[in-house]
């Protein structure tokens, strides 16, 4: 009997040392992986500038062209204990600022920051993620577009322009398979600081920016879980639709509400999410530039819509001016009380 016991004993023993080595060697893989990345911050880009009244004239840029190895990849173990490890390096490694970075990146939000089994994480850290930007930096064809906004279903992310010049861009999730976001160009319509989605009563959409108003289709606040999952809207991080909430110009409507009478930001949406493929931003691993759109491409996007862009910009300038008018008017000439006839 005791012999069986000390057998027991022993087999027990080496299980638990074989599984404490595992850990460590996973352990010790996950602090190599954290030790490879630079902490190099970038210099600040003031990336929420947006130019007014102003048409830039620069020739058209690119997007940023990257080494070889501006990437690494942080693999995330399926063990909780093994990712508790992580998180809490991962968390002392990087700041917030950072680690929101990352997690962008990846088209994630804290919420969602372990939906993956790999993180594709930049050797460089640049916060406004301006380095990293897939869109060109200039393109001439929107020099006389004050504002345009622009969705890539392809990549999960949209770019703002303004005159020509990128002052935006960040990740999105567009609609699932079942139901796509409606491609092409359109204009920002109404916008709601707390929209109560009609899918569902339960789910609340901050910084709701209608785009399609009989679809009830949108930009606004909601979780990024690395990949299409909306029910046709465009999802944003919190900060990203705060901003485009202030950015983007609203609709102007006739009295009664009843027909438009200016429209709001050109807003375009375009290309095909590869379903089932690999995930594009985890194509950076082995080429820094995999998702690059060139300016020929914006160019033959864009170019066919810029007459029609200019001339509802012009419009809508026009109407806000006349109301602007009109309302001055009305307080240097108060209302006069009618004139009461003498008894």
């Amino acid at each position: 009997m005791n012999n069986i016991l000390v057998k027991k004993s022993f087999l027990y023993t080496m299980v638990v040392a074989l599984f404490l080595v595992s850990c460590k060697k996973e352990i010790e893989k996950i602090n190599d992986t954290f030790s490879d990345t630079t902490n190099t911050e970038a210099p600040a880009l003031k990336a929420d500038s947006v130019k007014k009244d102003s048409v830039v004239k620069k020739e058209s840029i690119p997007p940023a062209m990257q080494e070889n190895g501006f990437y690494n990849a942080l693999a995330l173990p399926k063990n909780k204990k093994l990712r508790d490890s992580v998180y809490s390096a991962f968390s002392k490694k990087y700041t917030e600022r950072e680690r929101y970075a990352i997690l962008a990146l990846n088209r994630l939000d804290s919420k969602n920051k372990w939906n993956s089994d790999t993180l594709v994480v930049p050797a460089k850290m640049d916060t406004t993620l301006m380095s990293y930007s897939p869109f060109p930096m200039q393109l001439d064809v929107l020099s006389g577009v004050k504002k345009f906004v622009i969705f890539s279903y392809p990549i999960q992310a949209y770019g703002v322009y303004s005159n020509g010049s990128l002052v935006k861009w960040g990740p999105t999730s567009m609609g699932k398979k079942s139901a796509q976001t409606t491609r092409g160009l359109t204009f920002a319509n109404w916008k709601k600081k707390l929209s109560i989605s009609t899918v569902s009563s339960e789910w609340k959409l901050p910084y709701n920016f209608n785009i399609f108003n009989i679809g009830g289709i949108g930009w606004h606040q909601y979780d990024l879980p690395g990949y299409p999952a909306s029910h046709s809207c465009l999802r944003l991080l919190k900060n990203d639709a705060q901003w485009l909430y202030s950015y983007a110009d609203t609709w102007i409507l006739n009295p009664g509400g009843a027909t438009t009478k200016a429209k709001g930001t050109a807003v375009m949406i375009f290309g095909d999410y590869k379903w089932g493929g690999r995930k594009p931003w985890r194509k950076l691993l082995e080429d820094p530039n995999a998702n690059n759109i060139s300016v020929e491409e914006m160019n033959k996007l864009i170019e066919p819509h810029v007459e029609k862009i200019i001339k509802e910009q012009d419009n809508r300038e026009k109407v806000a001016d006349s109301i602007k008018a009109a309302k001055a008017v009305e307080i240097q000439e108060p209302a006069k009380m009618p004139e009461v006839p003498a008894p």
